[in-house]
């Protein structure tokens, strides 16, 4: 059954801020709101295959069009910047538009701009469409998160937003494992065409079925129809003047810095550094993913159960801090391992307890940003994509040694660190400061 689209009315703020599937005048079933679900876990699933597909193929691609490692940097970067750059707009969009427009059209065009990464003739003109492929890319994570906000009940949403999050590390480690597979049978050009077309036939059928919000019972009068007026500007007074905006994207910044590794260059330092051959460092290098995704349904699961038993501010803070715990003590001895299936102990232990943090970070945004959900998950994504884009850059100039390589990590732990800190004055309860998104239902679990 395909979603019905809610018709317009006005109202007061306080009443547009909450997310429609939390009023029991909205008609929407349990399986209606997990076939949304299920939709927007695919997209990520193709998302990140897309995303991660590069890596898998960087051998061949590096050959055939003459990049080293350095250069290759630049490639990762030029994605992770643009990355960064159009994610406020495009979560604005998602606020403004709605899911259904704004998700179609992120889709269609990071898949066009996979398609002409498999036409490429040169490291210029790969720099440029991979950073047009991050641009594109930039709205589908706060899109989704949108869409949730506006489907799924309070006392579901953090599994929900961990199973999205999942459907990353699935197409991710999946990725690194096809890709070589792929590039061996049908070329690495091909490989990013037929993914390219993929992603189009989604982004099709997701604007003919999905619907921005459910629709209403027809038992209620217009005058108590919850408003569905869109976001008209980015909040920047309100986020600006808030401490939870602050602290919610850092910690992003800390997660990713490490996170992006998976996706960029954990298979070439597995290849380089312990000699590695390609379809044996693709399995290993995926053995962290599959540990992340097992995290997200974990840390989703728990984040739902703490929440449905009346403590709302521990069912974010704990497992993002016990997250960001196990990551940083983690990643001190991993460089230190001389063995390639140790290292990889390590660092999956490591991924699991960052993706741990997934699913709160999420939440949360919907928690704080209420009708600006998409804008502040999008803020938070944009310091996440500069962590990536930090880590792209800076691992390339210590890959080569390993006294060096250890300075990558102990960064990186150093960051979990304060992060796990920040996530103690996070407060999911107070919104921003002009908007009251917090659900008057709600109140009493703070």
């Amino acid at each position: 059954m395909s979603p019905a689209e809610i018709q317009p009315s006005s109202c007061n703020d306080a009443v547009a801020s909450v997310s429609q599937t939390d009023d029991p005048r909205v008609a929407v079933s349990s399986h209606q709101r997990w076939q949304v679900v299920c939709a927007v876990v695919i997209v990520s699933f193709l998302t990140i295959l897309a995303r991660a597909g590069i890596s898998g193929a960087k051998a061949e691609m590096a050959h055939d069009l003459s990049i080293n490692d350095l250069a290759f940097g630049l490639v990762f970067g030029a994605f992770a910047l643009g990355y960064a750059i159009f994610m406020i707009p495009c979560g604005w969009l998602a606020d403004h538009w709605g899911p259904r427009k704004s998700l179609a059209c992120s889709v269609f065009f990071w898949s066009l701009f996979t398609l002409c990464t498999g036409l490429v003739s040169g490291l210029t003109l790969l720099i440029v469409v991979r950073f047009l492929f991050g641009l594109a890319e930039a709205g589908v994570y706060p899109q989704a998160t949108r869409a949730l906000y506006n489907w799924t009940l309070l006392r579901e949403r953090g599994l929900a937003l961990g199973l999205l999050n999942m459907g990353s590390r699935l197409g991710a480690a999946i990725g690194l494992l096809a890709t070589p597979k792929c590039v061996e049978w049908l070329g690495w050009r091909e490989s990013f065409i037929v993914l390219g077309i993929v992603g189009v036939i989604w982004a099709a059928i997701w604007f003919w079925w999905f619907r921005d919000r459910p629709k209403i019972r027809l038992d209620v009068s217009s005058e108590d129809t919850p408003c569905t007026n869109a976001a008209s500007k980015i909040p920047w007074r309100a986020f600006l003047s808030s401490r939870n905006f602050y602290l919610i994207t850092y910690q992003y910044f800390a997660s990713q810095f490490t996170f992006f590794i998976c996706l960029s260059w954990l298979l070439p330092f597995l290849q380089n550094h312990y000699g590695m051959a390609h379809n044996t460092a693709g399995l290993y290098a995926s053995i962290p993913l599959y540990c992340g995704a097992l995290a997200m349904w974990i840390g989703g699961t728990v984040v739902d159960r703490i929440y449905n038993a009346g403590r709302w501010k521990l069912s974010r803070r704990l497992p993002a801090m016990l997250g960001f715990a196990l990551a940083a003590v983690t990643l001190l001895p991993a460089p230190f391992m001389h063995s390639p299936g140790w290292f990889i102990a390590c660092f999956a232990l490591a991924t699991f307890g960052l993706d741990l943090t997934v699913s709160p970070s999420w939440t949360v945004c919907c928690d704080v940003g209420g009708r600006y959900s998409g804008t502040l998950s999008a803020a938070m994504n944009t310091a996440g994509a500069l962590g990536s884009l930090a880590s792209s850059l800076l691992f390339p100039l210590f890959i080569g040694r390993v006294e060096y390589i250890r300075i990558y990590f102990y960064i990186a732990a150093f960051l979990n660190i304060v992060a796990l800190l920040g996530w103690k004055y996070i407060e999911p309860s107070k919104g921003l400061p002009e908007d009251t998104s917090v659900l008057q239902s709600d109140l009493v679990l703070r």
